[in-house]
């Protein structure tokens, strides 16, 4: 019965590479709760309670609170097992859920109004009192409509407290240690189910394919499995040209970029849901979106369920969350990859305002890098922290990083603002019209891709074009470079591009930054 209860939460992890507790007994008890802090792409809060020997389970992206005013979404999440409780650690990168996790609180808990806290919570609302070193006092957990999204609500009693903010009080009732003091060994993992001695692991990082691994890769024959990073993933039909050029693509090329980039396109796709422009045929054939994930997806591959989608929309998208991910999607066809700009567990909110210089029929790259390093003197003047990209066809994209809280109103209606500054700076370039055929060949500065389920493609995504040209993150000062262009990095080439300078992307995922008011 334990492990029926326990089914999602084993589908969703590898317990041969994450330091989580597998679970192997529920004692039928009921009675303590935890709040772990957990840096997954973003921080969010998850409160779990143990009911019936397992750990019912919330994520709260901004955390539980004193204050009765609040109403904070919680999203209901697969029961934990009961060894979770005290879990301290570093989940490694490309396993679900991959980042740090303190114990934030601990403590009992009582249910209210209730005796079958269990039968309540399959009812929709939970009335319960918190006894923790930091919590205290009623709350209500209460279902939104039929799907996972819940309120969390303190009651206004005698421990409520107005202004209480979870962050404030950053450290670990366990350890005493912040989120960032746990994450600041990266070789090491804290395996609290284990004995002391044995309590520290080395961290698996997404790694690239070795060169047995990829040796594999070129003596299978047309089709066949390739074996890599732990998976089997099957691959087919590796000979056919994708891209055409000087120098051919052919599907096993596709697949071994995509293996090889791994590691450092990953960290842009996990947690995320992604939509897909496949060519199973080659670009020169024409291509189609596809969101849905198809029933023959191998069982490991990460899925994201949305529960708010209509019943003509997309149901199930794929979470690209390790290489193997990758390989299998580059062999279903899928030449550019589109990332969300929202991250699980709350797809409502952005972690970055996207720029897109969107060159009409008559924009010369010239009149893009113009408009681009009017943005880079807008976000210098007001101290925001973005980066460009080249996005290997014709444009420029300015990735602003955010902190947790914003909607995509918000970051739309920001970028909005900037980009018609940008606008009215130089009106002979920008045209606002939706419909190209109404721009006069000018550029429209999108501000419009600001919103949930829009998106713009992935850093290191190739792009449905001769020569499979990629999209590349750049410095501002390349800008300026006179031999730069928008698509002059390809598969074969970026790779070097990237151990000469690096990503100047990478260090702004995550940032948590606030953008000024306009």
């Amino acid at each position: 019965m334990t492990q029926d209860r326990l089914a999602r939460y084993h589908a969703k992890r590898d317990f041969g590479v994450t330091p989580e507790p597998a679970g192997s007994r529920a004692d039928g008890g009921s009675g303590r709760f935890v709040v772990q802090r957990h840096r997954a792409g973003r921080p969010h809060y998850d409160l779990r309670l143990e009911v019936n020997g397992l750990l019912a389970s919330w994520s709260v992206p901004k955390g539980p609170t004193l204050d009765p005013k609040s109403r904070q979404l919680a999203v209901h999440v697969e029961d934990h097992p009961i060894e979770y409780y005290d879990f301290e650690g570093v989940i490694p990168k490309g396993s679900y859920g991959g980042g740090d996790v303190i114990v934030w609180d601990w403590g009992t808990w009582e249910p209210a109004k209730t005796s079958d806290p269990a039968a309540a919570i399959k009812k929709g609302e939970l009335h319960f009192d918190l006894h923790g070193e930091k919590l205290a006092g009623r709350f209500v957990l209460v279902r939104r409509g039929d799907d996972d999204q819940w309120l969390l609500i303190h009651k206004d009693d005698d421990h409520a407290e107005r202004g209480w903010d979870p962050e404030d009080r950053p450290k670990s009732v366990k350890s005493g240690r912040t989120n960032d003091e746990v994450a600041a060994a990266p070789e090491v993992l804290w395996r609290s189910d284990l004995p002391a001695p044995e309590a520290a692991q080395p961290v698996e990082p997404w790694e690239a394919p070795t060169a047995d691994e990829l040796a594999a890769l070129d003596d299978l024959g047309g089709s066949g499995t390739w074996e890599l990073a732990g998976r089997r993933v099957k691959v087919t039909n590796l000979d056919k040209v994708l891209f055409p050029g000087e120098r051919p693509v052919s599907k096993r090329d596709l697949i071994r970029y995509y293996a090889m980039i791994g590691p450092h396109l990953l960290p842009y796709l996990a947690d995320r849901p992604i939509n897909t422009h496949r060519f199973p045929n080659g670009v020169t054939e024409g291509g189609f979106w596809q969101k849905e994930v198809p029933d023959h997806a191998p069982d490991w591959l990460k899925q994201w369920h949305d529960a708010e989608a209509d019943p003509d929309k997309t149901q199930c998208y794929a979470v690209l969350d390790s290489v193997p991910a990758l390989v299998w999607m580059a062999n279903y066809g899928a030449v550019e990859l589109h990332p969300w700009t929202s991250a699980l567990p709350d797809v409502h909110q952005p972690t970055w305002a996207l720029i897109d210089i969107d060159p009409g029929t008559s924009s010369t790259f010239d009149d893009v890098l113009v408009l681009a390093r009017l943005y880079r003197t807008a976000l210098e003047h007001m101290k925001v922290e973005g980066m460009p990209k080249v996005t290997g066809q014709r444009g420029v994209q300015i990735w602003v990083p955010v902190r947790p809280g914003y909607t995509f109103d918000d970051t739309r209606a920001w970028v909005e603002k900037v980009s018609r500054a940008i606008g009215r700076t130089v009106p002979e370039l920008v045209s606002w019209q939706w419909q190209k055929s109404r721009r006069g060949g000018k550029a429209r500065l999108d501000y419009t891709q600001n919103a949930i389920n829009k998106t713009l493609v992935a850093p290191f995504s190739t792009r449905p074009r001769p020569g499979a040209p990629v999209s590349v993150p750049i410095t501002w000062d390349e800008l300026d470079d006179p031999d730069l262009r928008p698509d002059g990095w390809t598969l074969w080439t970026v790779l070097d591009r990237l151990a000469e300078r690096g990503d100047p992307l990478a260090p702004l995922i995550g940032k948590p930054q606030t953008l000024p008011k306009l």
